[in-house]
């Protein structure tokens, strides 16, 4: 810059800073407003007193969106339009196409702050202002504001061009001046894809490694907003492109998590590492795997990336792929022969994972290539994670392909449970689904290999029709609650009040006699206790001592069952002979007076027996 670009006006010598900085804005919306033809008429009648600002480059500035009105009132010399207050919706992402306002590029800046008249100023990228204020020697122009920004960072990060080149002209040592984020001009003008400021920037002393307070460089952001030509840029002025963040993620990280192969091509030509991993232990090839990206998997594996690397919690990239459900990835990996066989820490195959998140197409690739015994060694099935989380569709799949549908949870995998479930079976009836119980019990499943059996799941929810399922396929109709020991079938105890389901259960062979077995008789009982419901209480707590067995009679005279006791009575009476009523079920009886005829059904069925 001439040296008589910078003199100094004497004129000015006695204003501030703030208002020299007020002059010029006032000089910037003047001639944005100057009617048409009006410059001859200027130039002719301006004082002599006070030089014109020189046109320092020819480039037009940017010019106000938003013009005032020619009603408005006259300005005078410090007047400063004030700024209307942000929309309440965010502006859109700025593109070539439709260039930014100065005031929607300073929301999508981010900041929550007035704009003074330095920034607005530098927002509309009047050159001719700034270019007052440089020659002025305006301290303004190098004091940063509470973010830390001097008039460079925002010059560059709005590309105003003309701004950058008489700032960093005027005060070279700014170049490298860092926010209280710890970013220089470099990455700001990165960021936005301002290709000609990093040029100039580059050219004029900017540090391309110079990361800010997460370690991101200029390199990593120029990658992670996708902006190449800037990558070119900052690869040729010496980047280091193994440079990674805080995260321990590399530039080729973020290019492949977009999939960018031009950018992956630019970084491996400079020398990128394809063994970098961050904190989670993931390679670049991992995450273009995550992000299903094939033809950057392709590049990679053709410079010599790991197929098979795991991440610290031992997935793969295959794994990874399969949980994301992208399925062009997969059958690219599975073509390069990726290993299907290969498990996380908590031992789950890709296969597994599948199932999880429902990617039929990918089950059906992985089946024929999975092992068996690897199946068998991770303790869980496919089928188990298919009724979990009613899969159908996938369950029908994989018993079609021989999945073995009385696979038990290994222990550890069970003890994550408190009922200590451990078949596909009991997965289906807890969830309530009968089409998927029904299509286990056709393909072979045994309704009675659970520690707590699934028909009392079904009995005490009230599902007539999965119990009816499961005593037609053989479910054990008096099985017992290991966690509450009784005297007659646990299927009593847990739903007798529905006289329907009751009478279900005595049909398919319920036995009826062992609640008349009463070892009390017609002595006096011990003082009966409410206890929980034996609903909420299947969960196996092997530290936990044995509870006492519980009498019928303690059962059904407890006020859970009050109100129906004699028509339980009198149901259970029609499916035993020569029993005797011990002294608390006469005393049930005795209560209610429209249960006598139950008393006289019981010594009618002794007599006759």
């Amino acid at each position: 810059m001439a040296v008589s670009d910078l003199e100094d006006y004497d004129v000015y010598s006695h204003l501030s800073d703030e208002e020299l900085l007020q002059i010029a804005v006032e000089r910037s919306l003047a001639d944005i407003h100057r009617p048409p033809g009006s410059d001859q008429i200027t130039s002719s009648s301006s004082s002599s007193s006070a030089p014109a600002a020189p046109a320092v480059l020819a480039t037009p500035t940017q010019t106000n969106p938003n013009p005032r009105q020619r009603h408005d009132p006259p300005r005078n010399l410090y007047y400063v339009p004030p700024l209307q207050p942000p929309p309440s919706d965010p502006p859109e992402v700025p593109n070539c196409a439709n260039p930014p306002t100065a005031l929607s590029q300073f929301l999508y800046k981010g900041f929550k702050r007035e704009v003074s008249p330095l920034q607005a100023l530098i927002m509309n990228g009047d050159a001719e202002a700034l270019m007052d204020l440089v020659r002025c020697r305006s301290s303004s122009l190098t004091d940063p504001d509470d973010e830390g920004w001097i008039a460079l960072h925002e010059a560059a990060f709005y590309g105003q061009i003309q701004c950058v080149q008489i700032l960093v002209r005027a005060h070279p040592d700014s170049v490298n001046k860092c926010n209280l984020k710890n970013q220089t001009a470099l990455p700001l003008a990165a960021e936005r894809g301002n290709v000609s400021c990093v040029d100039f920037l580059l050219k004029h002393g900017a540090d391309p490694n110079i990361a800010n307070k997460d370690q991101e460089t200029p390199l990593f952001t120029a990658c992670q907003h996708l902006k190449v030509a800037i990558v070119d840029l900052l690869l040729k002025s010496g980047a280091q492109v193994n440079r990674c963040c805080s995260q321990g993620l590399s530039a080729l990280h973020e290019a492949c998590r977009h999939g960018c192969l031009e950018l992956c091509r630019l970084l491996l030509e400079a020398g990128a590492s394809l063994q970098t991993k961050n904190i989670y232990g993931i390679q670049p090839f991992f995450t273009a795997a995550q992000h299903g990206h094939v033809d950057v998997i392709h590049l990679l594996v053709k410079n010599g990336a790991d197929i098979n690397g795991q991440a610290g919690d031992g997935a793969s990239p295959l794994y990874e792929a399969c949980k994301n459900g992208h399925v062009s990835a997969v059958e690219a990996l599975l073509s390069l022969r990726a290993d299907t066989n290969r498990s996380t820490k908590s031992g789950l195959l890709p296969l597994h994972v599948a199932v999880q998140n429902n990617h039929i197409r990918i089950v059906s690739l992985l089946i024929p290539v999975t092992s068996s015994v690897r199946v068998q060694r991770s303790g869980i099935s496919p089928l188990h994670i298919a009724a979990e989380r009613n899969r159908d569709d996938i369950m029908e799949l994989l018993i079609k392909s021989g999945f073995n549908v009385n696979a038990k949870l290994s222990e550890d995998r069970s003890m994550m449970y408190e009922d200590r479930r451990s078949t596909p079976l009991y997965f289906s009836i807890y969830n309530g689904n009968l089409e998927a119980a029904e299509m286990l019990l056709e393909a072979g499943a045994d309704p009675n290999l659970d520690i707590f059996n699934p028909l009392l799941i079904a009995v005490r929810l009230g599902w007539m029709d999965m119990t009816m399922l499961l005593l037609r396929y053989g479910a054990d109709v008096n099985a017992q609650i290991s966690t509450q020991p009784s005297s007659f079938p646990s299927a009593f105890l847990l739903n007798m009040e529905c006289l329907p389901m009751l009478k279900l259960l005595l049909d398919h062979g319920c036995d009826a006699r062992p609640c008349f077995d009463c070892p009390y008789g017609h002595k006096p009982h011990p003082t009966a206790t409410e206890s929980r419901r034996p609903s909420e209480n299947m969960q196996l707590n092997r530290h936990e001592p044995a509870r006492r067995q519980i009498q019928f009679c303690e059962a059904v005279s407890s006020t859970s069952f009050y109100r129906v006791t004699g028509p339980i009575i009198s149901m259970l009476l029609d499916y035993v002979s020569h029993v005797r009523l011990c002294s608390r079920l006469l005393e049930v009886l005795d209560s209610h007076s429209g249960w006598a005829p139950i008393k006289l059904k019981a010594r009618k069925e002794q007599k006759q027996h």
